[in-house]
């Protein structure tokens, strides 16, 4: 397997769809509409991971001047800003028959990257409580419940510190 990151392109927004409604419950995932207006406005925290023209899997979310993030950060996208301290993660989503082979891992990582190269402090999400394993294996910290009330759901706060 072959697999290429780069920056999301509006080509790939159904595929990009296809894997949001696989890994997200109905009121979970993002509406079309959103995750176009973020390749729109955040393509270069968007990343696809791509098998030829097929993505297999992507992590996006927009730079952000808060240690945690906030539910609004999934109702309205903005542009990045240079001077933001921490790099969120709204989404991190690997299509079903390429789960459990490293690519969300990658993604992970990749992102990172990116926010080391924009000079960003930590890479900051939320998640549910049996997927923080998974991040604190790629290195993110558990700071505990986040204020999130989005989807119903109770969401832990996990950050991966850029800096020492």
């Amino acid at each position: 397997m072959t697999i290429t990151i780069n920056s999301a392109q509006p080509q790939d927004l159904a595929q990009i769809m296809t894997i949001e409604k696989a890994g997200f419950t109905p009121a979970e995932a993002a509406s079309e509409a959103s995750m176009a207006e973020r390749i729109r406005l955040i393509a270069d925290t968007f990343l696809v991971a791509k098998e030829g023209d097929m993505v297999r899997g992507y992590i996006v979310g927009p730079a952000f001047d808060q240690r945690y993030l906030t539910d609004a950060l999934f109702e309205k996208s903005t542009p990045n800003n240079a001077t933001d301290s921490y790099q969120t993660v709204l989404s991190l989503a690997v299509s079903p028959d390429y789960r459990q082979s490293g690519l969300g891992s990658q993604l992970l990582t990749a992102l990172a990257q990116v926010a080391r190269h924009q000079h960003r402090q930590a890479v900051t999400l939320t998640c549910l409580q049996r997927l923080v394993p998974f991040y604190e294996r790629n290195g993110y910290v558990n700071e505990g419940v986040s204020a999130s009330t989005h989807a119903g759901e109770t969401w832990y706060n996990l950050v991966l510190p850029l800096t020492d």
